[in-house]
């Protein structure tokens, strides 16, 4: 049987040159589907393409325009290719309308050279399963267990913005970069944390950064990312997210930044 998120990204060649998707209820947010199936099923628009070749280095998807529950089309271009990378343009729109998203993704062919991990892991206290108290789908399809900085929604003051979270597919799915593209955005909303209620709150721009090939990722085997998150600052009705995704072997896997929009 699929996996929901793999049954929520599936794109099909529709004879035309374009690929055709459909949003899916597993992963409806307030207003449109969840951003993070959105970035993967773009990145599945490349990876899939017989062109592309090398691992996914740097996925950017700019949400132009909210998604309408349904049937989608998607147009892919590489724009220029090297040796050692190539640069795509993916457009996805509705009904032949103007572009509801918009990313640019780079492939690069990863070769053997000097490595050195600056970053060091979190070291998480313990870290129980938490009950998402959203009205949205999407966080149902993923399981939540916050070493620090849960979410509390209990209203009044300011609360912190930083969180170590381990993220988890509901049913259980070896990872791979479409999945990291979409648990780059699984965290919950910043502003959530700072004003300690959900507001209204939409993502603008996600960039996320992949730090190993496909291989490495596939060697990993793993199931669960440990997700860092903070905030720099919440202005004038819009606000800054950083993250990182972590292996369970203390492995840097992806960074990934946002903007996004919120009313409070």
């Amino acid at each position: 049987m699929i996996h929901a998120f793999d049954a929520a990204t599936a794109l099909r060649p529709d004879g035309s040159g374009r690929l055709r998707g459909k949003t899916s209820p597993d992963y409806w947010a307030f207003v449109g589907p969840f951003g993070g199936t959105t970035a993967a099923t773009l990145l599945n628009a490349v990876t899939q393409d017989p062109r592309a070749a090398g691992d996914p280095l740097a996925l950017t998807v700019n949400y132009a325009a909210p998604i309408a529950e349904g049937g989608f089309e998607i147009d892919v271009r590489p724009v220029r290719a090297n040796r050692s990378s190539q640069h795509w343009l993916v457009e996805l729109s509705q009904g032949g309308g103007e572009p509801a998203a918009i990313a640019t993704l780079v492939l690069a062919e990863r070769r053997e050279s000097w490595s050195h991990q600056v970053a060091r892991p979190p070291q998480p206290g313990p870290a129980p399963i938490y009950d998402s108290p959203s009205s949205a789908r999407w966080p149902g399809q993923y399981r939540f267990r916050f070493a620090a900085g849960a979410p509390d929604f209990s209203g009044g003051g300011t609360g912190e913005t930083r969180s170590e979270v381990w993220i988890a597919d509901a049913e259980p799915r070896v990872l791979d970069h479409a999945a990291l593209a979409a648990m780059g955005d699984a965290f919950f909303g910043r502003i959530f944390h700072a004003r300690r209620s959900i507001v209204p709150f939409g993502t603008v721009s996600m960039t996320t950064h992949f730090h190993v090939s496909a291989a490495e990722l596939a060697a990993e085997g793993a199931t669960e990312v440990l997700g860092v998150a903070d905030a720099r600052t919440f202005h004038k009705s819009y606000g800054d997210q950083a993250g990182e995704l972590w292996s369970p072997s203390g492995r840097l896997l992806a960074t990934t930044t946002q903007v996004f929009y919120f009313k409070a």
